[in-house]
Parts: C-alpha cells; structure tokens; sequence
C-alpha cells in the first residue's frame, strides 16, 4: 500500500511525517467503519507488512488513536476500536486535554508574570542555556523532554515551591501532548519562538510581557490540538510565522 493514497489531494502546506501517514490512514478506516467498534485491529506485524511501515512508527501511530479515543490496547490480547469518533477530548495520561489546559491557564499564566519579578541570576542562566539547547535539539524524544524541564523551570523561577510541584504532578501528561502536538502539529519550531519570547519577556523583568507571552503559547498550543482533532485528514497548516514545505 502506497500511504500517499490515503492523504487528500491538493496542496501540502508542510511534509506528512510516516507516522501521521499511518495515522490519517487508520483513522480513516475507523471513521468509515471498515475496523467497526468492539473489533480488534490487524496484528501490528501484520499492520507493519500491510501499510510498509516500521514497527515504532506503527507504535507511534498506535498511541495517538489511544490519545484521541479511538481505541485501547489490551494486553496480551492487542487493540480495540473503541469509538468511531470524532473525538473531542484527548486524553494524556491521567487528565484530559480540556483539563490539562484549563490548569495550565490558570497555573502557568500568572506563574509567568512572577518568574519576570522574582528569577535570580541563576534561573536566567538556567532557562537561556535550555532554550538554546531546545533551539538546535532535532531529535523529537530529546526536545519533548527538555519542553517539560522547561516550564518547569519557568515554575522555579516564581519562587514558590507550590507552583513547581502542580508542574510536576501534570508533568508526564505534558510530555505526552508535547509529543502529540509535534508528531501531528509539526509545533517544535513555533514553540520555541514562543518560549524564547517567555524567556525574553522574564529577562527583562516585564511581568505584563511574560504573562503575554504564556498566554499566548497556550493559546497556540490549545488552537493546534483542536485542529488536530477536528481535522484528521489534513496537514495542519502552518502557524504564524511558518514557511510551506
């Protein structure tokens, strides 16, 4: 099978990773109840023969239609479609995504505004170095993992150890839909315009400016995730600022 086939004609405002190939495809065949709900997927080596793919992109692939709420994966016995969507909600981890994001407003929004009054000499040099590291980081697992270290460095530069621990708690949760988000959102080099414009706005000690900049990272990243769910089929177009592939 040629993954091509399953992308809608016209113009690809930016390149369909193997993953999301998959994905699009065995989302498509749900929706269109050809894997009806209640019935077990293929094998995934079977799967793997079938579309031409690896078996960690296959995994990859996997995983989001358990993040969207599409299937579950029993073990020892493989995976069921559970829903033939769409789905609103995503679910990462143990929380939502409409839950995860309603916290990271009210959280990371004004904890943005005291990191600008509050960092020491030691947290600007701290969030600058991560930031430059994230910027030349081209490995996904590597730069999702520096994401989270990221706000949760954001989080001790406020000074307050309550706000730290929330970040932790939602910690893995995070990871997952930064993974989701740059797998099908292509979001890696957009957010890290909008953390260097954070950590800008925390160098200069502009409360008003941090919290500007937060609020409209999450913005973004709330906007990139409805897209992704309400549309399955279609390359997620470029954000503000983004060139066409």
């Amino acid at each position: 099978m040629n993954l091509s086939d399953s992308q809608t004609a016209g113009r690809v405002p930016r390149r369909i990773s193997a993953m999301e190939a998959v994905l699009n495809h065995l989302r498509s065949a749900i929706e269109r109840s050809e894997y009806a709900v209640g019935e077990k997927l293929p094998s995934e080596a079977e799967l793997c023969r079938r579309l031409e793919v690896s078996r960690p992109v296959l995994r990859e692939a996997l995983r989001a239609l358990q993040t969207m709420g599409l299937t579950v994966s029993r073990t020892g016995r493989g995976t069921f479609v559970v829903s033939n969507g769409p789905v609103e909600d995503p679910t990462f981890g143990d929380y939502s995504a409409s839950d995860l994001l309603e916290v990271r407003r009210h959280v990371e929004i004004p904890v943005a505004g005291y990191a600008a009054t509050r960092r020491t000499a030691e947290d600007l040099d701290h969030l600058t170095h991560l930031l430059e590291r994230m910027e030349h980081e081209t490995d996904t697992t590597a730069w999702v993992a520096m994401d989270t270290l990221f706000h949760l460095s954001v989080a001790q530069a406020a000074q307050n150890p309550v706000f730290r621990r929330v970040i932790e708690e939602i910690r893995d949760a995070l990871a997952r839909q930064s993974a989701f988000l740059n797998e099908l959102g292509g979001r890696r080099e957009q957010s890290n315009l909008e953390h260097r414009a954070i950590v800008e706005a925390v160098v200069e000690q502009s409360e008003s400016d941090a919290i500007d900049a937060m609020t409209h990272h999450l913005a973004r990243v709330e906007s990139t995730l409805t897209t992704i769910v309400r549309s399955p089929h279609r390359a997620i177009p470029p954000e503000e600022g983004e060139e066409q592939a």
